[in-house]
This record gives structure tokens, C-alpha cells and sequence, in this order.
């Protein structure tokens, strides 16, 4: 049995760190790390021999029974995984509807990470809601650092100066994460999301819930966000243009599953936003909150910040791959039985859902 561990092209993380192979005994002789994966991630190759093997990307890519990468590679590589094998990345089947054809025409069985379903049962394996944890406090961060003023409120000889207003839109795992990072720095802190779960999470990290009556039922949709009747949308849109114009700093962080990300922030309410503001959108990558948003880009409309990224937590590499591949290692166990035998069961509910 060989399990291959790729270095990633367009990141600087990487899907397996030494201490979980440390901690997993069992099955780190399986593992084959390419030669340099952990790199710039501040892992070195003979941290990776001390429990495993390293080699060559081509040897990775052709020997491995079951291989795996945060990103999944371009199909000019999946050609050169041995038939039969096991591919475990983050394939995002709602946006690359023709990748299980893809796997089905060279013969790889593929399991993709960000279909893992987010529920109790698999938190341990849940990679979105780690990589968000870690992107919610960072855009607080990223925020703080742009912004033109100081978060906490400031006594001094010369004055008082009052503290920052933050608006965190979408208080899912990335969401809090912000909130809670926002009110240690010292902001006041106003969250909004659709979710009347939410409602109590928010409080008990300190920040002030806005709320719109009339959300549609969200009970079944795993945790994501749902589509709201227009008439919601508009009461929505209305309210969150009037907290933001007060804020100081907006944070963005809701998306639809399979969707385009509803539009919160319109040009409008930016225009009408204080000059030095900051907006962090971390849906930039499907679509984006605010209507401005560029993906990838940063730029400024009318004296406001607007940043869209939703890879904040590649910007944070060592501690980014060492949860990710704590989820991996998690995910990876449930392939084989307690002979370390491989025995992959599709009955199996977090298998199955995550099978492309």
C-alpha cells in the first residue's frame, strides 16, 4: 500500500505535516511525500523521514494507491495516476460539474474533501470549517492593518478615541472566528446572517445580533446559508446598508452552496460608507458580497478599501496544513479497517457523500 502526498503548484501549505504522521503510527510507512512538499510551509523533507518516505513527484504520482492534495492537479497529471487508485483533493464538483467524467475516463476513484458532510459525526474531518476558522481571524487582522484608525477605544491625555465598528456579514465558522477576533482586538462588533441559530452564537461571543424577520427555514441546509424570497432580500439589503454606513470595517463571508454569492453590499452602500473604511469578502471567489468585489484583487472605490479574497488561510501555511491535515488523516481512517487493511465502505455516510 502506498499513500502519496503531492507537493501543491499554487499554495504554499501542504496536505500532510510531520507531526500527523507522528501521532499515526499505524500508517505512516504507507506515506510517500514528494520531495519538497512541506517546504514553504516550514517543514523540512527529514522531518517527513523520520516516519515516512519522500520521493519524486512522477514516483508519487505513478506508484501511489491512493493519492492526495488540497488542490486537485490538471488533468495532464490525473493521466499519470496509476489506474484503479484512490484520489482524495477538493475537487468542488458544484463548480467543475465534468470532473467525475474526468476521473471516470482514467479509471480514479475520487473523494472530494469539500463534500465531506458538515455534521457532528465528521467535524474532525471537516476542512471548510477549518480553513474558515482560519480565514475569519486573519481578515480581522488584514482589516486592522488597513484600516485608518485604531480598533480598541484609546484614553489618553489628548483625548478619547472610540473604538472601531465592525459588521461581519454571515456568522458561520469564518463569521465568529472574525467576531471573536474583532472583539479581542477591542471593536464593537454587529454580525448579521439569515440563520436564526446564529442568533445565540453571536451574543455569546459579545457582538450585537441584527436581525430581519421573515428568513426562510435553514434546519436542513447543513449549515450553509439558503435562498430568501425577494421581498427578504430587499428588507435585507435595506437594513445591512444601514449598519454599514456606520462601520468602519464590513466582513463578508456568505455563500450559497453551488450558487453565486448573494449580493449584501451594494455599490450604493459603499458609496455611502466613511472614506478609509475596509471591506474584507472572503465569498470573492463565488461572486462576492459586495457588488464591487474583484476575486483576488484589491482596490479602492470612492475612499473604501475592498479586498476579495477567499484564500486567507493559504496566507498562513504552517497552522492551515497542520489542521487540514489533521482532517485528512481523520478522512483517511475510515478507508481501511483495524487491520490497516485498505476496505473502503461505501455505506459508509461521510464515504458516500464525498465520493465524486
Amino acid at each position: 500500500m502506498r499513500i502519496g502526498v503531492l507537493k501543491e503548484l499554487h499554495t504554499d501549505g501542504v496536505t500532510i505535516v510531520p507531526d500527523t504522521l507522528k501521532k499515526n503510527p499505524a500508517l505512516a510507512p504507507f506515506f510517500f511525500i514528494e520531495k519538497g512538499a512541506g517546504q514553504m510551509a516550514g517543514f523540512k523533507d527529514e522531518d517527513y523521514e523520520k516516519y515516512s518516505n519522500t520521493a519524486t513527484r512522477e514516483e508519487v504520482l505513478f506508484k501511489s494507491d491512493i493519492l492526495i492534495s488540497q488542490e486537485a492537479i490538471q488533468e495532464e497529471e490525473l493521466q499519470k495516476i496509476k489506474k484503479g487508485a484512490i484520489y482524495i483533493s477538493q475537487f468542488e464538483p458544484f463548480n467543475q460539474p465534468d470532473i467525475s467524467q474526468k476521473l471516470k475516463k482514467y479509471g480514479i476513484q475520487g473523494f472530494s474533501l469539500d463534500m465531506i458532510p458538515r455534521s457532528t459525526i465528521a467535524q474532525s474531518m471537516d476542512v471548510l470549517s477549518s480553513m474558515a476558522s482560519i480565514a475569519g481571524y486573519k481578515s480581522v487582522l488584514m482589516a486592522a492593518d488597513r484600516l485608518n484608525r485604531h480598533f480598541p477605544m484609546m484614553m489618553t491625555a489628548a483625548g478619547t478615541i472610540r473604538p472601531a465598528k465592525v459588521l461581519v456579514l454571515g456568522a458561520g465558522v469564518a463569521g465568529l472566528q472574525a467576531i471573536a477576533t474583532a472583539r479581542k482586538l477591542g471593536a464593537m462588533v454587529e454580525a448579521f446572517d439569515v440563520r436564526k441559530a446564529s442568533k445565540e452564537e453571536v451574543e455569546s461571543l459579545g457582538a450585537k445580533f441584527v436581525e430581519v424577520e421573515g428568513a426562510a427555514d435553514d434546519s436542513n441546509a447543513g449549515g450553509y446559508a439558503v435562498e430568501q424570497s425577494e421581498d427578504f432580500i430587499k428588507r435585507q439589503k435595506q437594513e445591512v446598508q444601514n449598519r454599514a454606513i456606520g462601520a468602519d470595517v464590513i466582513i463578508t463571508t456568505a455563500q450559497v452552496r453551488g450558487r453565486k454569492a448573494p449580493v449584501l453590499v451594494e455599490k450604493e452602500t459603499v458609496e455611502k460608507m466613511q472614506w478609509g473604511s475596509v471591506i474584507i469578502d472572503l465569498a470573492a471567489s463565488t461572486g462576492g458580497n459586495c457588488a464591487l468585489t474583484k476575486d483576488g484583487e484589491t482596490y479602492v472605490h470612492n475612499g473604501v478599501i475592498i479586498i476579495g479574497d477567499s484564500g486567507l488561510a493559504r496566507k498562513m501555511p504552517r497552522d492551515s496544513s497542520t489542521l487540514f491535515s489533521n482532517n485528512v488523516m481523520n478522512f483517511l481512517k475510515l478507508m481501511f479497517n483495524k487491520e490497516n487493511e485498505l476496505a473502503v465502505d461505501l455505506e459508509n455516510e461521510i464515504l458516500k457523500s464525498s465520493l465524486v
